[in-house]
This record gives C-alpha cells, structure tokens and sequence, in this order.
C-alpha cells in the first residue's frame, strides 16, 4: 500500500507545478498579439453565450482586481477587442463584449499559446493521466466553489 499524501503536500506539490508550467507559458506567451492578463479576460469572454459577461462577473473569473479590469477592458475597448454597453437589466451594471476584430485577435493569440499547452502537457504527461488531471482539478475546483 502506498503512502498516504497529506493534503498539505498534495497542494504544495500542485502550487509547484502550476508555477512551473505558468512560468514556461508566460515565457513562451505571444505578447507582440496581446498580454497575458489580456488573453485571460477574452478567454472568458470567448466561451461566454454571445462573448458576454457584465464586468462585474468577469471580476469573478479572473486574477484581477477590479480597479486592473477597468483598466485593461478600457485598453482593450480602445483597441477595438471588446466594447462596453450599459446592462439593461441592472442600470448600475456595465457588459463587456467581445467584438469581431477581438474574436480574430483572441484566435490569433489562442493558436500560439494552444500550441505552448500541448507541447508542455502532453510531452510530461499520458492521456490517460491528463484526463486524470482534468478530472481532479474539475472535482476540487467544484467542491471549494460549491457548484
């Protein structure tokens, strides 16, 4: 029988490697495209119905906060990534929307970095053993937001 792992040594041994793997990512990221925290608010914004979220409920999907969001949708609205719109059902809220050029930008990024995500996981990893990955990270993921 194995050795039982303390949760304590399962997370620092999980921190460890998503610290290493984002480290060769973030080196091998195209930022002559767009920055890394860029990529992340028009990844959220890409799998949304419609490419659109209130920016409030972006807040919640990525590392920001909320002062850095308004900032970075600001540069990306000038840029013409995303536009923003007053919700019309909530008059305090603002929505942000991926644009067409936005979509092209973000697909443009998103193949580049793809690319980086396959050649690091599956050059250290099995199939078998990424759907493992996959699937734990799911469960945690689930148990600690209580979805």
């Amino acid at each position: 029988m194995a050795p039982e792992v303390s949760p304590v040594a399962a997370w620092e041994s999980l921190f460890r490697a998503q610290v290493s793997v984002m480290r060769e990512l973030a080196a091998e990221f195209p930022t002559d495209i767009v920055s890394f925290n860029e990529y992340d608010v028009m990844f959220n914004l890409f799998v949304q119905p419609g490419k659109v979220l209130r920016i409030r409920d972006l807040g919640e999907k990525v590392l920001l906060t909320q002062p850095s969001i308004s900032r970075l949708v600001d540069r990306l609205v000038a840029r013409g990534i995303i536009e923003k719109a007053d919700d019309p059902n909530d008059g305090r809220g603002t929505l942000v929307r991926l644009t067409d050029h936005g979509v092209a930008v973000y697909r443009e990024a998103a193949v580049v970095h793809a690319a980086s995500i396959t050649a690091h996981m599956s050059g250290h990893l099995s199939p078998d053993e990424l759907d493992d990955l996959a699937r734990l990270c799911d469960k945690l993921r689930a148990g600690i937001s209580g979805r």
